[in-house]
């Protein structure tokens, strides 16, 4: 409680009782504001997340999440969560969760900091969901997502250098990084923290509607075990006992790991694609003139880009003739532009300034076993 109320002394009203939920380990849902007309300037009146004792907790009802396999993002670690005000999800197979008015969702980015301001590759985020220790860790941003009666908003906000605080960025933002590599040099890249009208870019994942919708909160990225401060847990069995969810059935469906080598290799390539590309990707997406759809519904032929010919790849084609070229990934356009590191031809076009090694691995090795030929 010490540490609580050392907080308390230098915060707002709103956080300040947050604060003392958290530290009480108990709290209703209604601990944490929500927002349905105005936009916070600052990341703490969300009260969704509370930086103390040199930590980045979770506030009090607020539920941590981690997705089967996760998006990638310029190796950058990420710490979830979401908040309901009252009610719960309902829940849908293969669709994102239809969550009630006044839901956030949080997504903070960082990195693991070393003393001379290089960082390091995330490649298997942990115990992040528990919270993160600030001592070991650079935070760069937090995006919150918002139900309002109109529909989801897509909120930035940057983390200050004390990393105390996160201010509202509605124009994004630009960073130069730099890799610590295991020879003692360093690789610089860009990190792009999105603007508005890019967050939107990804998250309007219907491309008549053009409404904005969280991309992770699905049965098949939930549906996997998590480590709690009391034990492991399967996510939406908890959440249904939580009442954040309707009814999840026993058999809902189920993403593979990506990295888990016991999974098979077809299951884990196409949960990869399925999270990086199928927002886009996908027969309703901002990318349907393609005819490439990358989602977990389409079948693994012609449309999922066996022997398919470019639509709309412009130049991304690298003088390929196929997006997927069974058992020649060198030949594939797919593996061509998750290599590239071109902004007119890498894919996916946000998100990333630095291609995904270990997922492009995966990949190539995917399209190294398929049989047949074009």
């Amino acid at each position: 409680m010490i540490r609580c109320l050392r907080f308390l002394s230098r915060s707002s009203a709103i956080v300040a009782a947050l604060v003392l939920a958290a530290c009480g380990g108990e709290g209703a849902r209604e601990a944490a504001p929500s927002y349905l007309d105005e936009t916070p300037a600052s990341l703490s009146e969300w009260g969704q997340l509370i930086v103390a004792g040199g930590e980045l907790r979770l506030a009090a009802g607020v539920e941590p999440y981690a997705l089967a396999t996760p998006l990638f993002s310029d190796y950058a670690g990420k710490l979830r969560t979401v908040w309901t005000p009252e009610g719960a999800a309902r829940y849908e197979a293969d669709e994102t969760f239809e969550f009630p008015v006044g839901t956030v969702i949080t997504k903070t980015f960082y990195y693991p900091e070393n003393d001379d301001g290089s960082v390091r590759r995330v490649t298997d985020e942990g115990t992040a969901h528990l919270g993160l220790s600030l001592a070991d860790v650079r935070l760069v941003e937090t995006r919150v997502l918002v139900r309002r009666a109109a529909g989801w908003e897509a909120i930035p906000y940057v983390w200050n250098a004390e990393e105390t605080e996160a201010v509202l960025k509605p124009v994004g933002a630009a960073y130069r990084l730099a890799f610590a590599e295991e020879d003692g040099g360093r690789t610089e890249f860009a990190y792009i923290v999105p603007n508005r009208n890019q967050c939107a870019g990804c998250h309007a994942t219907n491309n008549t509607t053009r409404a904005i919708r969280p991309i992770g909160p699905k049965a098949r990225h939930l549906n996997r075990t998590l480590a709690y401060a009391e034990g492991e847990k399967n996510q939406l069995a908890r959440w249904v006992r939580l009442g954040l969810l309707s009814d999840a059935p026993e058999d809902a469906p189920r993403a593979a790991d990506w990295a888990d080598a016991s999974e098979p290799l077809a299951a884990r390539a196409r949960a990869y694609l399925d999270i990086n590309c199928a927002h886009c990707h996908n027969p309703v997406g901002p990318a349907d003139t393609s005819g490439l759809y990358l989602d977990a519904g389409t079948p693994t032929g012609p449309a999922f880009g066996l022997c398919k010919l470019p639509i709309a790849a412009a130049q991304g084609t690298g003088g390929r003739k196929h997006d997927i070229a069974p058992g020649d990934p060198e030949a594939s356009i797919l593996v061509y532009r998750m290599v590239s590191e071109d902004p007119a031809e890498m894919m996916p076009e946000l998100g990333r300034a630095v291609a995904h090694q270990e997922g492009v691995d995966l990949i190539r090795a995917w399209i190294a076993a398929i049989d047949g030929a074009c």
